[in-house]
């Protein structure tokens, strides 16, 4: 079919633009962007005739002198033709309408809509419509069956739905297309179309193919494929007889196949390899018109669609071939029948061989020009290939076609070779800007967090950057022209980041505004190296932080000195900063069956640099993906995915991650999407956008943000208990920053971890009772558990008070366990004080920072605005103590701000304690006083108070520890001072269990018990006699308590205190 490709010409603005033929052929018709419809009398036609049908027009149908266009209003008009008068309004959409059909009668219209509906309307009456529903996203195409029964649709949802017209239910759903959430996105248009007359076929352009279904029964019968494809075909149009099937493909490929041989008749190129993007055939069939995405218009003529031309084609290619046989002949049996048969195409021994097992042969042979005898099924419309039954229906399609594609050369046959069956490789995931919405968008957000908004615009009028601040104290907002086309960005409270990808002459480049320096420079700028691309960047408190093309990241100072440089190991994905914390997702391998394989490094970038989070793989929902990363305004990593997951590191697990939201669950509908900008611990709230039928919000008009709220994904959470068990998880999740500032140096303010360890010891004792309730007295231990020993102590009152006794009695064995805890942490952390400072106590400051210090050169502010990163406002202590001065230079103890002690009063303090105090004060005081006469007495003056002190003062549980992991503690890290060695052992101390410290506790009180011992027994027998009576009566007592279970309960119980 040799035809001749006229040049192209302009037609509309750049843009999508689709064409059509009025019905007898006189005229192209053609839509584009710039909203007009241009009728021309052929393509040489200087000065067509337009209609303006809106903004722009997205899709056009012509049918009976009547013009329907789908335009930017929302709205699906009419206009007589050629005359172009408006004749009123068909439908409206909710979005703006995406394609538009007529049936083959031009009765009644289909218009497809980004909301996700299908409407059929009667053309003379416009209030007959019917209204299709079941597209979970933006519709693609749609397509009359030529018969009027069905109408097939292809969504942006992945799926290609027929739907019975007249009940307005679907017949039946292919999952054929790769999901996208809009038209604008999607690989291909995917523009269906029905064959003319019987409508027998329907074909569905998927990928670089075009499969074929058959009407009524809906089987997969056929596809078309061409080797020389390589690109995913937009669009597909029949001949008006019903036999060639055009297609074009994005790249530019115009190919047209005769659908009974399944032979490649056509094959052509758009001259500047732009998408083909509108396709259709002159009612005559000689010419096809074509349009592409720059908005012009092409032909191509003199299309010879007579069979005589085919067979002589087909005849000629089967002579050459006959004298290729013999080289196969000894190959099997069945293809030398198969090519000695070549010319009856009908033949009994080709049915046969149909049948036969070694369709793999051929399943793998490359597009040749060999012909496969099996090429004309689709003449036949009962024979049945039953070798598709054992191969599976697509490997029997593509067998089918692969052998049949017109190629120049000819080729053996590969050898055989078994087929993969298993998981196909998932795309990874490209880097992506957290908080930014597309970059193929002119007006976008290039960074949206809780410092400020950076906005890019880059459109006809203007490209340039707007930085704006939610809180203006910060800064005032800065409008930046963008000469280097920077398409990436952060922001701080320090600073603005871009970064703009190379050039062929031009290298990247990475730019900071540095506007809360102190000089009057405040912007420096670096070039990346040859062939070095910024993929993702970040800001943290005092640097920068660059991810590029060459898996590596780059430090910098945020005055721009240059720093460290480390390898990531495999491309970034996304990266986002926050204090001394930075957070690196990567691709640590390549996923399979839709899932992304992908890592996470957590480093901590202060003066001592260490890995938190050391490449472990980052959880993800099922055939999801990364969404957005950040921190929490207290410094607590968190991420989303496209799911709608929200997921909250829990240090206190083990750096593992913990779901702590669902923003599906909040959605109306499925296209319904939350865009994050912010996440808070304390208040608890999940700051977000709200979009509709999209996942990013669009820069105007200016969106709203909305609060969600946390909620762990417990299990029976409808239940009074379930509620209260995912309060106080939750509660302990998000309370753990707490320990992480103050082990971090950072001064916290104990009133508000008091208030929340109150909280949580209050749903503690609420769950006890209910447990109690429901005589679940194990449960109830559990939880007891879980208290301190303020609250066992209530939760004795109440058990005994519920006269459960046996519950009673365990718990005040907890009880006596944990005040056991207490006190040697007490003993320990005073005999510390000397060598360590405690931590501040810093009073609350305004409702939103709980941790803000108050600055004595400054006046408080109350009435701040939203607090974006609460270290910012925050005082480490390791910044206190380099500014401490002579002062600290004669206190040459380390300076370590060590967790702060359960507090203790005497309306807190048990019986048995009480008692315990009493009795161990007594004997010190004794102690004290005999050692002081006696060292008066028989020893020299001592040289120092401090050494006799620290003579004199007995080991304490941790020193005991410290002295036995000394050397493993050098030995990995042997850098270390004193000062350090003693702030790792404390770290290491800390994680022990409750139990492991009690014991070491206890060692040091034996070793202390020992010395005494030996004192005592050189002490004179004056003391003995004195003091002996006392003392036996309180030894007396002390095991006549221990003894007695009830005099334990009736301390507990009737404590008046």
């Amino acid at each position: 079919m040799p035809c001749e490709r006229k040049p192209m010409r302009y037609g509309h603005s750049e843009g999508h633009t689709e064409v059509c033929f009025d019905d007898p052929g006189r005229f192209i018709v053609t839509c584009g962007n710039d909203g007009d419809v241009r009728i021309w009398e052929g393509l040489d036609d200087d000065d067509p005739k337009f209609i303006t049908v809106g903004e722009k027009a997205y899709s056009l149908a012509l049918k009976k002198n009547k013009l329907v266009t789908a335009s930017s209003n929302n709205t699906v008009q009419i206009h007589t033709f050629p005359d172009g008068d408006p004749d009123g309004i068909l439908t409206r959409f909710t979005t703006n309408a995406t394609h538009v059909a007529f049936n083959s009668n031009g009765t009644r219209v289909a218009a497809g809509s980004s909301d996700f509906m299908v409407k059929v309307v009667e053309v003379s009456d416009s209030s007959q419509q019917k209204t299709l529903r079941g597209h979970e996203a933006p519709v693609l195409s749609v397509t009359f069956d030529p018969i009027d029964d069905y109408l097939a649709s292809s969504s942006c949802d992945g799926s290609v739905v027929v739907w019975n017209i007249e009940d307005q239910t679907q017949v039946i759903s292919w999952p054929l297309l790769q999901k996208t959430n809009d038209v604008s996105n999607a690989k291909s248009l995917c523009r269906l179309a029905w064959q003319p007359g019987a409508g027998k076929f329907l074909a569905v352009p998927v990928d670089t193919k075009v499969q074929l279904y058959e009407r009524g029964s809906w089987d997969h019968v056929g596809t078309l494929s061409d080797d020389l494809l390589t690109q995913p075909i937009n669009v597909v149009a029949w001949s008006p007889c019903g036999r060639f099937l055009a297609s074009g493909s994005v790249g530019g490929s115009l190919t047209v196949w005769d659908v009974n041989s399944k032979l490649c008749v056509e094959r052509q190129k758009h001259e500047k390899g732009f998408t083909v993007c509108g396709l259709a055939w002159h009612p005559s069939g000689g010419q096809i018109a074509y349009t592409d995405t720059e908005g012009c218009l092409g032909l191509l003529d003199k299309l010879s669609t007579s069979t005589s031309d085919t067979n002589a084609t087909k005849v000629t290619r089967e002579s050459h071939q006959a004298n290729y046989d013999g080289l196969f002949d000894d190959d099997d049996d069945d293809d030398r029948d198969m090519d000695e048969g070549l010319s009856n195409t009908n033949s009994p021994v080709k049915k046969h061989v149909v049948g036969d097992d070694d369709d793999d042969d051929d399943f793998l042979m490359p597009a040749t020009g060999r012909v496969r005898n099996r090429g004309a099924i689709l003449d036949d419309e009962n024979s049945v290939d039953t070798g598709s039954l054992k191969l599976g229906q697509d490997q029997f399609v593509e067998d089918d076609v692969r052998g049949s594609i017109v190629a120049p050369g000819l080729a053996p046959l590969v050898p055989l070779r078994p087929a993969y069956e298993g998981p196909l490789p998932t795309p990874p995931q490209k880097a992506f800007q957290s908080g930014s919405t597309p970059a193929h968008l002119t007006h976008r957000f290039m960074m949206w967090n809780s410092v400020g908004i950076v906005r890019g615009y880059n459109d006809e009028q203007d490209n340039a950057i707007d930085v704006e601040f939610h809180d203006t104290a910060v800064h005032h907002a800065m409008h930046l022209t963008n000469s280097l086309s920077h398409n990436i960005a952060d922001l701080s409270q320090e600073a603005v980041l871009l970064a703009c990808p190379s050039t062929d002459e031009l290298a990247s480049k990475l730019q900071c505004l540095h506007f809360s320096s102190w000089d009057t420079n405040k912007e420096w700028m670096v070039d990346l190296p040859k062939g070095e691309d910024a993929k993702a960047l970040c800001l943290g408190q005092g640097w920068a932080a660059v991810a590029t093309s060459t898996l590596m990241i780059r430090l910098f100072s945020i005055g721009g000195l240059q720093r460290e440089i480390f390898s990531l190991p495999g491309p970034v994905v996304c990266m986002t900063g926050h204090g001394e914390q930075l957070l690196i997702v990567y691709h640590r391998a390549t996923g399979f069956d839709g899932e992304q394989a992908l890592g996470v490094q957590l480093l901590q970038l202060g003066r001592k640099k260490r890995k938190i989070i050391s490449g472990e793989a980052l959880p993800l929902s099922h055939r999801s993906y990364l969404s957005w990363l950040g921190f929490t305004a207290e410094g607590t990593p968190c991420y989303l995915d496209s799911d709608g997951v929200v997921r909250m590191l829990n240090r206190s697990l083990g750096n593992m991650w913990t779901p702590v939201c669902n923003t599906r669950e909040t959605c109306k509908s499925k296209s319904d999407h939350y865009w994050v900008v912010g996440v808070h611990e304390n208040p608890q709230q999940l700051r977000c956008i709200p979009c509709k039928g999209s996942r990013y919000p669009p820069t105007l008009p200016r969106p709203a943000v909305t609060i969600l709220p946390f909620r762990l994904p417990l299990c029976q959470t409808g239940t009074e208990k379930g509620q209260m068990e995912e309060q106080f998880w939750r509660s302990v999740l998000f309370h753990n920053y707490y320990s992480f500032l103050s082990s971090s140096g950072y001064e916290i303010d104990e009133d508000e971890q008091n208030k929340s360890q109150k909280e949580q010891q209050e749903l503690l004792m609420k769950m006890f009772a209910l447990s109690c309730k429901l005589e679940r007295e194990f449960r109830s231990v559990e939880l007891a558990e879980l208290m301190t020993q303020n609250v066992v102590t209530l939760a004795i009152r109440y058990a005994s008070r519920s006269r459960r006794m046996a519950l009673a009695q365990r718990l005040s064995e907890i009880a006596l366990e944990k005040a056991g805890e207490i006190q040697g942490e007490g003993q320990e952390e005073q005999e510390e004080e000397p060598e360590y400072s405690s931590i501040k106590k810093i009073g609350k400051v305004g409702r939103a920072n709980p941790f803000k210090v108050r600055d004595p050169n400054k006046p408080s502010s109350l009435s701040g605005p939203r607090v974006t990163n609460i270290l910012d406002n925050m005082t480490s202590s390791k910044k206190l103590n380099a500014l401490s001065g002579s002062a600290g230079k004669q206190n040459k103890s380390p300076v370590l701000k060590p967790l702060a002690p359960r507090p203790k009063g005497k309306s807190q303090s048990t019986l048995l304690q009480t008692s315990a105090t009493k009795t161990a004060k007594r004997k010190t005081q004794e102690r004290t006083e005999e050692a002081d006469d006696q060292k008066q007495a028989d020893d020299p003056p001592a040289p120092s108070h401090t050494d006799d002190t620290e003579n004199k003062r007995a080991k304490t549980g941790f020193q005991l520890w410290l002295e036995e992991n000394r050397k493993s503690i050098l030995a990995d890290q042997p850098d270390l001072e004193e000062t350090d060695v003693i702030k790792e052992a404390m770290g290491r101390f800390r994680t022990l269990s409750a139990e492991e410290r009690l014991s070491w506790t206890e060692r040091a009180k034996g070793q202390t018990g020992d010395a005494a011992d030996l004192k005592k027994r050189k002490r004179g027998k004056v003391e003995e006699n004195e003091n002996g009576q006392v003392e036996a009566v309180e030894n007396s007592t002390k095991k006549k308590k221990a003894l007695d279970p009830s005099s334990k309960l009736s301390a507990f119980a009737f404590n008046n205190n």
